[in-house]
């Protein structure tokens, strides 16, 4: 029993290790093609190191998969361009670019600071809703989430809630009992049972999204600024539509405080609750995802810019290189369930501020 409890770390650990050293493989191959292409047309142009990184963690009207060679090989998505000056819809793939070197549909691709763009040939405005590499990532991670949680939800129907669980419900029912018994119930109260569904979805959907992110040919969706802010205006809005009369009555009419101080604190309340608290949650998880996936990316560059002062050099530093970028791939394994633990405890912490019942035993203690 004490031997076969020791094969599934070992297995998961090789699976992991492996998936780093294919996935850091891939990427040390597409940019040491793109190192060796500058090298050879342009001898005195240095490596785009920013191009490079912002390339890889941007998103993309492609989803680059491996480098064979000089072959690129890529999936191309769909571009969906609405025209508003000319009241027509542009359908095709991002193929029809062959990589940004023709024009198509009266549209062209370009590269700017890393990041792939389209404008119109004839200066024309459009609205862009196409399936890029980040809505792919949205629209995979919906799918995981929705067959794994409602394969649980069909076991609990079936079974109940006191037979064994198995499956992907053993593995689950230990991270819903976490969310439940040291997130919502610490800030919630006897209200928690409402918020659970939130909090549950909040929780998996990021923690799915920053796994994805770390596979070979992964996307880097949660270190994308736009889904942080849209993931802290849905708690905003949540937040907003329970909170209470007390809640409002603290940030406009402060109690126990002298009437020229609430001039000073009202505006700082408003800002605090209305501004500070969505944009903290954004910007957090996405700070810490980006920094993550761009660590990594440096790390695996300093192979090439340290080869490019001395081919020595880059050899004897492949070994540190891919050693740290282990490291930290294993510790980002980590930060995914981590940020995803903060930003789903910080939505229930300032939930349970905004529906916290007034005490009034409290009152006349303070009193």
């Amino acid at each position: 029993m004490q031997k076969m409890s020791k094969h599934p770390i070992k297995s998961v650990l090789l699976a992991l290790l492996s998936l780093f050293v294919f996935n850091a493989k891939s990427m040390a191959q597409d940019l040491g093609h793109h190192a060796h292409s500058q090298e050879m047309h342009h001898e005195e142009e240095k490596l785009d190191v920013s191009g490079e990184i912002f390339g890889h963690v941007s998103d993309s009207y492609d989803w680059h998969l491996f480098t064979i060679g000089h072959t690129h090989v890529s999936v191309p998505l769909p571009v969906i361009l609405y025209n508003t000056t000319h009241a027509k819809m542009d359908v095709f793939m991002s193929s029809a670019f062959h990589h940004g070197h023709e024009a198509h549909a009266g549209y062209e691709m370009y590269v700017e600071n890393g990041k792939q763009k389209l404008r119109s040939l004839d200066q024309s405005s459009f609205i862009d809703i196409s399936i890029t590499k980040n809505v792919l990532c949205l629209f995979l991670s919906i799918i995981i989430l929705w067959f794994l949680m409602t394969g649980v939800a069909k076991k609990y129907k079936q079974h109940g809630a006191h037979k064994a669980p198995t499956g992907f419900q053993n593995a689950l029912e230990p991270v819903i009992g976490f969310i439940q018994d040291n997130v919502a119930k610490p800030n919630l109260g006897a209200k928690y049972l409402k918020f659970m569904p939130l909090l549950l979805s909040i929780f998996f959907f990021i923690w799915i999204n920053n796994l994805l992110g770390l596979l070979p040919f992964g996307f880097n969706l949660t270190g994308n600024i736009a889904v942080t802010l849209v993931l802290a205006m849905v708690f905003f809005v949540v937040m907003l539509a329970n909170s209470n009369k007390y809640f409002w009555g603290h940030i406009f009419n402060p109690p126990g405080v002298p009437l020229g101080i609430k001039f000073i604190l009202v505006p700082i309340e408003i800002l605090s609750n209305l501004l500070i608290k969505p944009a903290a949650l954004a910007i957090r998880l996405f700070a810490n995802i980006f920094a993550g996936h761009t660590i990594i990316l440096s790390i695996i560059l300093l192979i090439f810019i340290f080869s490019a002062l001395s081919k020595v050099a880059g050899v004897a530093f492949i070994p540190v290189s891919v050693g740290f970028a282990i490291f930290m791939f294993f510790l980002e394994l980590l930060v995914a369930a981590i940020q995803a633990f903060i930003f789903t405890n910080l939505t229930a912490v300032f939930i349970g501020q905004a529906i916290e019942e007034h005490h009034h035993d409290d009152d006349h203690g303070h009193h």
